[in-house]
């Protein structure tokens, strides 16, 4: 089980007892609005997939890093954060990272300081070797947290997907593990 600790944050695995605020998190609309390829739409469909997360966690062969953030203090969910393994390539796995945070949230550098706890954990326990990550480039935001975090950009890809009725812009952000050492 994955156990982090920043100065204001707890990050840990999902436990069974999590479930609605696993699903309150995934169908928020505010939240969610940049991630509609995983933002849930049913209890059904949520049931499923936190079921899969919790398997998935205990696996030998885990792929997906995706742990509950919460404030120290209070135990306030905050939003999920994480990684999935794409490829274990012999120099090391090769991950993509996302994180998600409720929007009163926002601004208050909670998702930098998670994503600096993750990065460490993947680099120095998790044996990763790359870590890629992007948004569509008008959540500046979402870019910034990148780019506060040591990441480096990598592509800009134009009119490159379909969001809210127009075609958007995407940025690529990666870090190497001999990147975030130097």
């Amino acid at each position: 089980m994955i156990y982090l600790e920043t100065d204001r944050l707890i990050l840990r695995d999902y436990a069974a007892g999590d479930f609605d605020d696993y699903y309150r998190l995934m169908t928020d609309d505010r939240t969610m609005y940049y991630m509609n390829d995983i933002k849930l739409d049913s209890i059904g469909s949520a049931k499923e997939q936190f079921a899969a997360v919790l398997e998935d966690s205990a696996s030998s062969e885990r792929k997906l890093y995706f742990l509950h953030m919460e404030l120290k203090d209070t135990h306030e969910q905050v939003g999920s954060i994480g990684y999935t393994v794409i490829d274990n390539t012999p120099v090391g796995k090769i991950v993509h990272m996302g994180y998600f945070t409720y929007p009163r949230f926002w601004g208050n550098g909670y998702t930098s300081e998670a994503l600096k706890k993750v990065i460490e954990f993947a680099f120095t326990v998790d044996n990763v070797y790359r870590i890629t990550t992007g948004c569509l480039s008008e959540n500046k935001g979402s870019e910034r947290v990148m780019q506060k975090c040591g990441m480096i950009k990598e592509a800009e890809h134009v009119d490159y997907e379909w969001h809210d009725d127009r075609m958007k812009t995407r940025v690529e952000y990666r870090l190497l593990k001999t990147e975030w050492k130097g």
